[in-house]
């Protein structure tokens, strides 16, 4: 009995994701340095120390979710006894989480209080539920075929 093909929308859905991401979240780290080459305050002083930081994970994972998306559409390719299912499930929680985990992040910066950040920041661990769910179907079920 042969799997049913992998929808093209799922693997265009993916690059595009993927890509787009990189050129995103990308576009974002040269707008952090910017600032920084600017010595822009609202960026630099040491009283907005939380907001580098959530602005430069924002940057940072972005950028690598873009890259898990690219590697999904490459395992897809790679191993097409991937149940039509996971590949469903995987692609919801990729999705997601390239879009939740980042803008949690930066949402988390734009808005701080006494060095906590914002209330953007309860994005995050959605996004990195979802991340890791997608993450555990694709192994699990890659490990069962």
């Amino acid at each position: 009995m042969s799997r049913p093909a992998t929808p093209p929308s799922l693997v265009k859905r993916h690059l595009l994701l993927g890509w787009w991401a990189l050129f995103g979240y990308g576009l974002l780290g040269l707008g952090l340095e910017a600032l920084h080459g600017f010595k822009v305050g609202a960026y630099l002083d040491a009283t907005n120390e939380t907001r580098r930081l959530m602005w430069t994970l924002a940057h940072a994972h972005g950028v690598l979710l873009g890259l898990v998306n690219l590697g999904f559409v490459a395992t897809i390719a790679a191993w097409p006894d991937l149940p039509a299912r996971a590949q469903r499930q995987a692609s919801t929680g990729f999705g997601a989480s390239t879009v939740l985990l980042p803008l949690g992040f930066f949402a988390g910066g734009v808005r701080f209080y006494a060095g906590d950040p914002g209330l953007g920041i309860a994005l995050v661990p959605v996004g990195a539920g979802l991340l890791l769910y997608a993450t555990w179907v694709v192994a699990h079920n890659i490990g069962r075929s």
